[in-house]
């Protein structure tokens, strides 16, 4: 028990490490490049710190345990379970950090578009991701259209976000870099070389965290007597979503709303849509009630902030209730 308690949270450490290396880097990327802060925050941000709960899935369907079912198990809990986990967890976390200074009333300010275009895109996508799962297994030719078609949209909300990039920095939204680059700090360069070697040593230990983490959730899934795929959906998100909610806090207490938000919303169309797809060809893909559960309450947290979308922002209180959705899941799931 304590072995298997230890070595999650050694590659809690590493897979935290590993993204503070990648998001560094990508943060310089995007201010060399010139591109705003939304394609930084909902692109380059966004997908850096969402390849831990990516790898999760790819790496349990394609090079697992030797029991394919827990391999499935783990790979839908992760793939589900991480748009769960931002929508509500993360959006409350986040607004929690801020609420002593801007009061429940208050608002987070992210720029208006990008966060109604990340929006929109995610709740298409997720609802196609829903109803693949009341296709039968057998139809692969069915699944196989659903699963381009998630791929598409996601090709089609890169296009759209790049192409208003230029406008943005225009409008003052360009990315600026927070923090020196981490490899300049031991006498580097902080030159281009230097940042795409940043990122490589990032993703080597994104990859080397998740292979360990796979190892460590079917262990504890033994010990505790429940099910991989629970476990995954709770266990995992809260796990590699951590990046994106510690880089939210520390972006929205710096003021920079639309870095902390798009980082957020930018991770939910990628894991909307790209990982769904991949996960409707290569597991069973049934609505099982810990996954509909999930789902339904993804899909509403995720509504609910686009119902709340202004072009003055998001108020705190609205963000807190995202919180109480993701507590309403475990009630739910924890209470069978």
């Amino acid at each position: 028990m304590s072995g298997i308690l230890a070595e999650l949270l050694l590659m809690l450490f590493v897979i935290l490490l590993a993204s503070e290396l990648f998001t560094n880097a990508l943060e310089h990327l995007g201010e060399r490049l010139g591109i705003s802060e939304g394609v930084t925050g909902s692109l380059f941000a966004a997908v850096g710190t969402a390849l831990p709960e990516t790898l999760v899935p790819l790496l349990a369907l394609l090079a697992g345990t030797a029991q394919v079912n827990v391999n499935e198990e783990i790979g839908v809990g992760a793939i589900l379970g991480a748009p769960l986990m931002l929508s509500t967890l993360s959006v409350c976390l986040m607004a929690l950090s801020v609420l002593g200074r801007r009061g429940a009333t208050g608002r987070v300010r992210p720029e208006h578009g990008g966060l109604v275009r990340d929006l929109d895109f995610f709740l298409a996508a997720f609802a196609l991701a829903a109803a693949a799962m009341f296709i039968p297994h057998q139809a692969r030719y069915v699944r196989g259209a659903l699963s381009f078609a998630l791929v598409l949209i996601y090709f089609v909300y890169l296009l759209l976000t790049l192409r208003a990039s230029a406008r943005l920095v225009e409008a003052g939204h360009g990315t600026e870099a927070g923090e020196p680059m981490l490899l300049a700090r031991i006498g580097l360069p902080e030159s281009l070389p230097t940042i795409l070697l940043q990122l490589g040593a990032g993703l080597a230990l994104l990859v080397f965290g998740a292979k360990g983490f796979i190892r460590g959730v079917e262990g504890a899934a033994q010990i505790f007597g429940i099910s991989a795929l629970l476990l995954s959906l709770l266990i995992i998100p809260i796990a590699t979503e951590l990046p994106e909610k510690v880089n939210s806090i520390l972006w929205v207490r710096r003021g920079k709303d639309t870095l902390a938000m798009g980082n957020i919303t930018g991770a939910m169309v990628f894991q909307g849509t790209l990982l769904p797809a991949i996960g409707i060809m290569l597991t069973p893909w049934q609505p099982r009630i810990e996954v509909l559960t999930g789902v339904v309450v993804t899909l509403i947290a995720v509504a609910w902030l686009r119902f709340q979308a202004r072009s003055g922002g998001l108020r705190i209180w609205a963000l807190l209730v995202n919180g109480g959705l993701y507590l309403c899941f475990l009630a739910i799931t924890l209470g069978r």
